[in-house]
Formats: structure tokens, C-alpha cells, sequence
């Protein structure tokens, strides 16, 4: 929304300044996205006197003009017809830049005739198209700045032009009158009245304008009026002026008018040629096949439904949007019906992006016009015709009715001081209240017509709140609601969510965020792909589940990665998955994913494939960072995805999983379009046991002064056997005084059994409170084989 600060001053009795004006625009919510200083491009250009004017000896078209300037008498070759003795001019000097022809002026010579600057026309300086002629003015010092010649004498064209950014709830201030309005309610000034005189009816037309019954939900009131022997033409200089400053090109005096209402007062108009309408003027449906030449020269194939004016034969215009070619006003209009209606917003918005047109009465009808102000916005567009273009008006004609759109919400003075938080006085909120245009019959606030945003109590608030400026609150801090050191934001869970995370990144991986969602086939590859996870509305057809593990994002990531040449992966994230749609569907997981080789190559191969210990040493560090229990058991009862003979679960008892690891199942690999090796874990954050001590301070160290004692045990089991089955067995057999067992040798061949092989364990034995005996070691060893021999019918190796 562009306007002119004289253009503002029509409606608004101020003094104040710009830069105090476009402030408080902005703080009002009209926010000011530029001012354009049209004197910034006329700086330079001074005025000067035409002391000589000769025929170029060697140009009839020519002539060499002695000029007296700010810098002495020059010499300048002007080919303006105009360009004589005695005149006043406005003289661009060396280096003084021309914005109309994006020249800047140095000395040269023109067929011989040295030339040392340049008299101009309005058209290359940009105030306006005219350029027959050079700028003759009627009075003016020589020296004198052009631009403080025009502040004084036409002021409009240095007029300062302000643009403001209009929120789609804000139809009002898409009118200068009502930017007007709202800097009046603030206090910058006093909103001016406009009383205008409808002129009176001197005739009877027999025009007639009817609007379809189907149609009136759309289009429920149109006004017309008849003026004939009017005598269409140029517009007066000030309306040019005006229009032209905010980007509009003047075409002739009836459709400029029609222009200058839907900004100054946010009425959209339109003017048909009445001697090209045939017949009745009717609102109606368009029906199929109908096509319109609009003003804008293209044809436009309506669609059937959408509201259009039409006459006896065929479609004259779209409503409220665009007029048609055949019944456009020319220079030789005569008889003219100018039209004043109302259209149903949602109904333009669907039609105008259904044509693809913009246009200026469209933007304003789709966000919602003023209704009352129908037929006095006709009354004001016909009194201006009148008064200008002359002609004599007929009765205005009226088809349908006003929407009533009447409504009223209380003002509750104390609660918008508690919403706000001002002290706002009650008589101010008023009379806010009513500077913008509300009636206050006591408690009830009655909504002006032109406010179709107030649609309840709180929207009082926010006009009361807005005008007074919420630049003025002052900031209170909100007190506490305890006594001493706040409690944590941070939920337990949130807090092991980031150190699981920092801890994953400290140990080489790359964070990944990606889509909740995945397509069906790779959520069926983990569990997924059922209805219960099916989006509705999926943004495409690859994202339409809810993913029920992390891995399928992370092996589309490196998918990716390794198309792109990056072989040796290390990608972790951290988020929901989910089992379902309902709010109890997701769990936290935490998931790592190697792939390649650890290291690069280099001379001394130190590079390997990542295996499973690889991803089984990072899950206990992550584990150890968050808090889980150092005692866990290790199963092989993980899902199909993992390979069945390289992966473990780590488990704290026969149903409390905290984690999984290990391979990936080359079937998965294949499908996910992945190179392996590749290895992985997850941690189930939620089911790590949060501790059961919630004080801050550390735990005493606890130091054993007893030498741990180990034994190592040789057993012969058949190859199928697990070495992991063993460990488990070894560490059941005294829960209390074992506290570690792994195996130190494999050895296959020799005098063993076919079929058979000799694993060694080493079980390294903690005393609690006396030092063991030797019956004792020797009872503590005889119940570990005892254990493993009933787990894995292992024989103890002689």
C-alpha cells in the first residue's frame, strides 16, 4: 500500500513529520517497508536563465543557447523547440547525473559545438512523461536548487511516498483514509471530515440491473448510476500526480477515478460504457463455454459457477475483479454506468486464482470491503465525475441489499489492563475505542462496517493495546513460585537425551536429523508399514508411515553418502520411532551406524572393517555416559534385521532390554542399496533405569582392600555353542563375588572331538569382607563349572 504524505494530509490535519509518522505507522502494525525521497534523484539540477538562443550552424533542429547558471554564463546545444531567449530552465551541469535517460552529463561536443551541460525536460527528470519540450518556469532564481523550487511551487511532485506492509486482516487501512484514522486515534492529528453531496438525479434511466437468485450469497448488493454527456479525457494534473507516485500509470479521467477511490477510500469501482452495454445488466453465474476479452487484452475462459456481470450478450466483466474490453470507456464515452458493489471474499480469492488475475480491486474484495460503504462511496465516485467530466446524473439503482453486518462485544476496562499489562485508563480506552470508529452504548462497543478483523472481546483489547503503544510496557520479571534454588527445566529424560547425544558426537559420529516419516517398503524392512502408522495426508508418496526405527533414515543418509563417493560412514541420531499413530506409539531411541572401514588406508594396515565389537564398544561407553547398570547380560534375541549370528541385546534381566548391536543382515543391505560392512546399536533410552538416589552429591567411593583373585577354566563344547551362553553361566554362578569373565582362547583340532572345540574362560573372583580360602576358591571354581557344564554341556578339559 503506497500514498503520498500530501495525499495522507487530505485526511489528516497534522504537523508532524515523516520520520515521526512513519514510526508510529509501524508500531500501529502498518508496517513501513520504505519511504521513496524523490528529492534524493533531483539533488544537483539548479536553475538557470537563457540569455542566447542561435540556429547550430550545422543542425536545423539545433540551437546554441547561452545560458546563465550557478557557475557563470555556458555555452549549451539543446534540440527542444522550446529552447529560447528569455526563459527559465532547469540545467544539469557537468557530472550531475540524469536519471530519465540513466546518462551522466559531461562536456562534449555536438556536430562541432562544444556543450557544457544539459536543459531538461520532466520526462528525464522523471516527474513525468512529457518531453516535447524542455521545463519552462514561471518564476525562480538563477542557482536555485530545482528541488526547493518545487517544494515551494508544486510541491506533489517531491511529495515524500510512504509504503506500508497491509496484513491480510487490515481490508481498512488499504484506504489512505483509514491509515489516516488509525495515526489520528494514536494522536499525530485530527482525522478531517468529508462530508460529500450526492448529486441529485436530473433524469430517469430505464437501465435495469438484476442479480440472480443462485448468485446472491455471492454478490448480495449492486448499485449503479447513470451519467450522461460526460467528456472523458486526461485526468487533472493532481490526480496524474497522485497515481503516478504510487506506481500507476493515468490512462483517462473515468478510470482513473475508479483508481483513486480504491486507494484514497478502499472502494473498488468500475465505469461501463453505457452505450456498449445491451440490455439488461445482469449478475449472474457464468455459464460453460463463456469466454471475456478483459481490459488487461487477454481472453479469459470462465468456469462455470463463478460470479460474473454479464448483458444480453455475454459476460462484460468479472466481478469485482476485472472489467471487459467491449464495455470499456474510450475518450469518446458519453454515457457512462458506474458501478458500486460488494462481492463475497472467499468467492473473488477462488475466482481470481482460478484466471490468474491480479488486480487491485481483487486484493482489496478478497480480504473483506467495507459494506455500508456501497452506496456512499457510488455517491462520492459520481460527485467527483460529475464536477470534472461534467454530465447530468440519473436515480441510483439498486439491486439486492446491504449485508447487515452489525455487531457489539463488552469492553471490560479492568481486564484489558490485566491483559495488556498497562495501566491504560478506562475514559482513554474509550475513547480509543471510539477514534477508530466504534459506537460505546455503555459497556457494548459496537464494530465499524469497515473492521471485518473485530470479531470478539479480545480483539477490543488488541485495538485499545495497539494504539496505546505496547513500545510502553516495562518489564517485570514473573515471581517465583518457591522460595530458593528453582527446580530443573529439564526432565531426567531430556537431560540423559543430551549426554547420550554429546557422547555419541565425542566418539567420531555425525548427527542426522531426518524425516519421522518413511514409504512403506522400508518400514516394513523394521517392523513397520501398517495401517496403525499410515499417514493420512502424506506430504509425498516416500513419507507416507511413521518410521518405527532410526536405522531406515540413517541407511538412506549414507545410501546417499556413498553415492556420492564417501565410503567409510559414521552417522548416529537421537528421536521417536513409532508403533502407532496414538500418543503412546513412541519411545526414545538413540542409534549409531558404522560403515566401512575404521580408518583410512595406509602403509602400516592399520585400517579394518568395522565388526560388531566395534559398535558393541561404543553402546557401553554411551551406556555407561547415561547411567545404566555397569551389570548387564547379553542375549541373541534380536530383530530380523540384525544378522542372526553377530548381534547381541543387552538386557538387565530376562525381559528388560536397554540396547542392541551388532551386524546388519546382508538381505537389509541389499534392499537399502548399502555397501558393507555395516555394523550398529540402539539404545532404548526410556527403559535405562533412572537412579534411585536423586541427590546431587556423589555417592561415597567405595574402595575394596582385598586382592580379587582369577581362575581360568579350559571347557570342550560343541561348535554350535555360544561362547557368550558360557560367560553368562560363569557370572550366575555367585552374582556377588564375580564380577567379570571373558574368554581368553579358542582352539579347535588336535586330540578334540570332531565337531568339538576348547574355549578358555577367565573368571576373576572378588572377596567381600575376608580373604577366601583355599576350600573355599576351591567350592567358589567347582560351582562355575557346575553352572556352565548344566548351560552348554561342556567337559571340563583335562
Amino acid at each position: 500500500m503506497k500514498f503520498t504524505l500530501s495525499w495522507l494530509k487530505d485526511h489528516l490535519d497534522t504537523t508532524a513529520s515523516v520520520e515521526e509518522i512513519t514510526e508510529a505507522l509501524t508500531d500501529l502494525g502498518l508496517e513501513v517497508e520504505g519511504v521513496e525521497d524523490k528529492t534524493a534523484r533531483l539533488r544537483g539540477f539548479k536553475i538557470g536563465k537563457v540569455l542566447n538562443a542561435v540556429q547550430h550552424p550545422d543542425a536545423d533542429k539545433l540551437r546554441v543557447c547561452t545560458v546563465l547558471t550557478a557557475d557563470g554564463e555556458q555555452q549549451i546545444v539543446c534540440g527542444a523547440p522550446n529552447a529560447r531567449t528569455g526563459i527559465t530552465v532547469v540545467v544539469a551541469s557537468p557530472g550531475t547525473y540524469v536519471p530519465g535517460i540513466d546518462v551522466t552529463i559531461q562536456v562534449g561536443k555536438i556536430r562541432g559545438v562544444e556543450s557544457h551541460g544539459m536543459m531538461c525536460s520532466e520526462r528525464e527528470l522523471e516527474l513525468s512523461d512529457e518531453h516535447d519540450g524542455i521545463i519552462e518556469l514561471p518564476s525562480g532564481e538563477v542557482g536555485q536548487e530545482f528541488v526547493d523550487w518545487l517544494a515551494e511551487n508544486q510541491p506533489a511532485k517531491v511529495d515524500p511516498v510512504i509504503e506500508i506492509a497491509i496484513t491480510p486482516n487490515r481490508p481498512d487501512a488499504l484506504a489512505v483514509r483509514g491509515v489516516a484514522r488509525d495515526l489520528a486515534a494514536r494522536g499525530l492529528g485530527t482525522l478531517r471530515a468529508r462530508d460529500v453531496q450526492a448529486v441529485a438525479p436530473s433524469f430517469a434511466t430505464d437501465a435495469t440491473i438484476v442479480i440472480a437468485a443462485d448468485t446472491l450469497d455471492d454478490a448480495p448488493v449492486f448499485a449503479g448510476q447513470v451519467l450522461r454527456g460526460v467528456k472523458n479525457g486526461p485526468s487533472p494534473v493532481w490526480l496524474q500526480d497522485r497515481l503516478r507516485a504510487i506506481g500507476l500509470r493515468p490512462i483517462s479521467f473515468l478510470v482513473d477515478v475508479t483508481n483513486f477511490f480504491s486507494y484514497d477510500l478502499c472502494r473498488p469501482l468500475h465505469v461501463f460504457d453505457l452505450d456498449k452495454v445491451k440490455g439488461t445488466v445482469q449478475v449472474r453465474r457464468a455459464r460453460a463455454g463463456e469466454e471475456l476479452l478483459a481490459l488487461d487484452g487477454k481472453t479469459y475462459a470462465l468456469a462455470e459457477g463463478q460470479v460474473i456481470v454479464a448483458d444480453d450478450e455475454g459476460p462484460i466483466s468479472v466481478g469485482g475483479i476485472m472489467g471487459g474490453e467491449r464495455t470499456g470507456v474510450s475518450d469518446e464515452t458519453v454515457n457512462v454506468l458506474v458501478e458500486s458493489a460488494w462481492w463475497q471474499p472467499i468467492q473473488i480469492a477462488m475466482t481470481g486464482r482460478a484466471l490468474k488475475i491480479n488486480s487491485d480491486a481483487r486484493y482489496r474484495f478478497e480480504r473483506g470491503m467495507d459494506p455500508a460503504f456501497t452506496l456512499p462511496g457510488l455517491d462520492q465516485a459520481v460527485r467527483m465525475i460529475a464536477d470534472i467530466a461534467g454530465g447530468e446524473a440519473s436515480q441510483v439503482i439498486v439491486a439486492g441489499a446491504v449485508p447487515d453486518v452489525a455487531r457489539a462485544y463488552r469492553l471490560d476496562t479492568d481486564r484489558v489492563q490485566s491483559l495488556v499489562g498497562m495501566e491504560i485508563a478506562p475514559e482513554t480506552q474509550r475513547a480509543t475505542l471510539q477514534a477508530l470508529g466504534f459506537v460505546l452504548d455503555g459497556d457494548m462497543a459496537s464494530v465499524p462496517s469497515w473492521r471485518p478483523d473485530v470479531l470478539g472481546e479480545a480483539d477490543l483489547v488488541e485495538e485499545v493495546a495497539r494504539i496505546a503503544s505496547l513500545t510502553k510496557l516495562v518489564g517485570v520479571p514473573m515471581p517465583r513460585m518457591q522460595a530458593g534454588v528453582p527446580k530443573p527445566i529439564l526432565t531426567p529424560l531430556q537431560r540423559r537425551l543430551g549426554t547420550a547425544r554429546r557422547t555419541v558426537a565425542s566418539l567420531g559420529y555425525n548427527e542426522c536429523v531426518t524425516y519421522s516419516f518413511i514409504d512403506q517398503k522400508s518400514a516394513s524392512l523394521f517392523g513397520g508399514g501398517d495401517d496403525a502408522s499410515m499417514l493420512e495426508n502424506p506430504i509425498s508418496a516416500d513419507l507416507s508411515h511413521l518410521r518405527p526405527d532410526l536405522l531406515p533414515g540413517l541407511l538412506r543418509a549414507a545410501a546417499r553418502n556413498q553415492a556420492r563417493g564417501f565410503a567409510d560412514l559414521a552417522l548416529f541420531e537421537a528421536g521417536h520411532v513409532f508403533s502407532g499413530g496414538e500418543p503412546g506409539d513412541q519411545v526414545l531411541h538413540v542409534t549409531g551406524l558404522l560403515i566401512g572401514r575404521t580408518a583410512p588406508r595406509d602403509v602400516h594396515k592399520a585400517a579394518r572393517a568395522v565388526d560388531l565389537f566395534d559398535a558393541k564398544a561404543d553402546i557401553e561407553a554411551v551406556l555407561a555416559a547415561v547411567g545404566a547398570p555397569a551389570r548387564v547380560q547379553i542375549m541373541r534375541n534380536g530383530a530380523d534385521w540384525w544378522h542372526p549370528g553377530r548381534h547381541g541385546t543387552i538386557c538387565l534381566g530376562p525381559k528388560k532390554v536397554i540396547g542392541t548391536f551388532g551386524e546388519l543382515h546382508p538381505r537389509l543391505l541389499k534392499e537399502m542399496d548399502i555397501q558393507g560392512p555395516a555394523v550398529a546399536f540402539t539404545i532404548f533410552l526410556e527403559e535405562v533405569p533412572l537412579p534411585k538416589s536423586t541427590n546431587a552429591a556423589r555417592p561415597a567411593l567405595v574402595l575394596n582392600d582385598l586382592q580379587p583373585i582369577s581362575r581360568d577354566f579350559a571347557f570342550v563344547v560343541p561348535n554350535a555353542v555360544e561362547a557368550l551362553t558360557m560367560i553368562n553361566a560363569a557370572l550366575g554362578a555367585d552374582k556377588a563375588m564375580i564380577v567379570d569373565a571373558r574368554v581368553f582362547d579358542e582352539f579347535a583340532g588336535g586330540n578334540l572331538p570332531e565337531g568339538h572345540k576348547s574355549l578358555a574362560l577367565s573368571v576373576r573372583i572378588q572377596p567381600q569382607g575376608a580373604t577366601l580360602k583355599e576350600a573355599e576358591i576351591e567350592a567358589l571354581s567347582a560351582k562355575v563349572v557346575e553352572k556352565v557344564t548344566k548351560a552348554t554341556g561342556a567337559v571340563l578339559r583335562g
